[in-house]
Parts: C-alpha cells; structure tokens; sequence
C-alpha cells in the first residue's frame, strides 16, 4: 500500500486528462455531424407547421412555424446552414417548381412531406364532415385510387428532381399520422365507418410514399407510431379537429411536431 499510493498519485491526474480528452472528442465527433449538415425543409403544411401556431414573419401564407420539426431539429443540431421553403397547401408539383432553390450539390440533409394535397385530402375530410357516410366512404376510395394510380408519377418527379438538384444529400420522406383512434372518446362528429375509412387513406398515402422513397434511394421515417396515443379521440390528441381558424384543422399541434414529427425525423437523420 506504501509502495502504489504514491504511484497512483501521479497516475490519476494523467488518466483524468486522457479521460477528459476522449470525452471531449467523442463528443466533438457526436456533434460534427450536424454541425457540418447543409439542410433543406421541403413540403406542405406538415412541415411548415400549419397548425403549430409561433407563425415566421416573413413566411406568409405558407405559414411556417419556429415550433414546426425542420425549425426544431435545425435548432437543436445548429446546421452549417438551414433552408426553410416548405408551404401550406403546396403538392408536389409546386414544391418541384418553387421549393427547390436552395438545393445544390452541397446540400447533405432534405426533409419533404408531400402527396396529400395532390390527392385531395382537404377536399375528403371537408366532405366527411358536410355531407353522409356513404358520401365520405366514396370520396376516400377516389382518393385511394389517384393514391394508386397517379401520385406514383408525381412523387418519383419530385424525388427525381430533388436527387438532381442535390446528389450528395441524405433525403428523408415523411409521413402522415393516422387522424383517428378508433373506439375512442369521441361523442360527436363522424361515424366510426368515417373515421376507419379516412385512416385507411392515410395508410394507402404512407404506404405509397414508402414505395416511392425506396425507389428513389431515400429514407423513409412513417409518425404513425410517434401519434399512436395522440390521435383525435385519444383524450390527448396532437391533431386539431375542426378548429378555428379552419386551417388548422387536421393538422399537428405544436405537441405533434415535437413529440411525434422530430422524433420521427430525428431517428432518420
């Protein structure tokens, strides 16, 4: 004991500096990653934070939010520079022909939601809540099949638009929660054959961006597990219902971008 105390005396305070150093390191290297990203946020009212409220001044219309999951995870990871393009009530047609700018060969990370409005699904849930069942049923099926038959089109020319503009960019799709739980505690409002028609459309609409990104090479990160517990009827949704404005109807809160979009796009990056 006479003999090592002295020895470890002169030891410790080496092995704390080497500690410290590869503590610092590793951290350095945790965070260089996204320190070095070049990120680009496109898409609809999904990503522009329709809904979230804490609007950006000069975003207008497209009404992008400081609490919207581009803004958040940008700063939280402070990028080496970070575009904000996504627009309410953009398709894909419109963020290929208007989002696109910023991209260039430099740009490593893109977020994009888009397909919803392409197929109509402002236009699906206003007539579910107007108009009948059946009416309803009908219009999600029409839908289904635009999913089927013409989205597979647009998005791989979107996609392919975004691969060209950005060839060294990790690109990832995102989806769309389910709106509703089922056998919830909704009293009022649409039929429980509404509610699991409308989430039958939303799983058609993720299933195809799914197809779709794997295509392209992109990753694809659903949110229907981040919602699940959060949908209209759970009793703690992170969707607004009919609300006031209407814009924000059916689109995340503030609490569905931090609590279930950031996740899943965190989990992607």
């Amino acid at each position: 004991m006479h003999e090592t105390t002295p020895r470890l005396r002169r030891v410790l305070p080496i092995l704390s500096v080497l500690v410290a150093a590869t503590l610092g390191l590793t951290q350095q290297a945790s965070a260089a990653p996204a320190a070095g990203e070049r990120f680009v946020a496109l898409g609809d009212s999904y990503s522009s934070g329709v809904g979230a409220g804490s609007y950006l001044s000069d975003s207008g219309s497209c009404q992008r939010s400081s609490k919207a999951y581009p803004y958040l995870w940008a700063a939280a990871n402070a990028p080496a520079s970070f575009s904000f393009t996504a627009c309410s009530g953009a398709t894909t047609g419109t963020v290929k022909s208007s989002q696109l700018a910023p991209l260039n060969s430099a740009t490593t990370l893109v977020s994009v939601t888009a397909g919803g409005n392409d197929v109509g699904f402002a236009n699906v849930m206003q007539t579910c809540v107007l108009q009948s069942e059946a009416t309803c049923v009908s219009a999600v099926n029409n839908a289904i099949a635009q999913i089927n038959n013409t989205l597979p089109g647009s998005l791989s020319s979107l996609y392919g638009a975004i691969r060209s503009k950005a060839p060294q960019a990790h690109v990832v799709v995102l989806g769309y929660p389910r709106f509703y739980q089922l056998n919830g505690n909704c009293v009022a409002g649409l039929s429980e054959t509404e509610r699991a028609a409308i989430n039958r459309g939303s799983d058609a609409l993720n299933g195809m961006l799914a197809k779709q990104a794997a295509n392209a090479g992109f990753s694809y990160s659903s949110v229907v597990d981040e919602f699940t517990g959060h949908e209209i009827c759970s009793g703690s949704a992170w969707l607004h219902s009919v609300s006031v404005p209407v814009s924000n109807s059916y689109h995340p809160t503030a609490a569905g971008h931090s609590g279930g979009y950031l996740p899943a796009f965190r989990s992607a990056v």
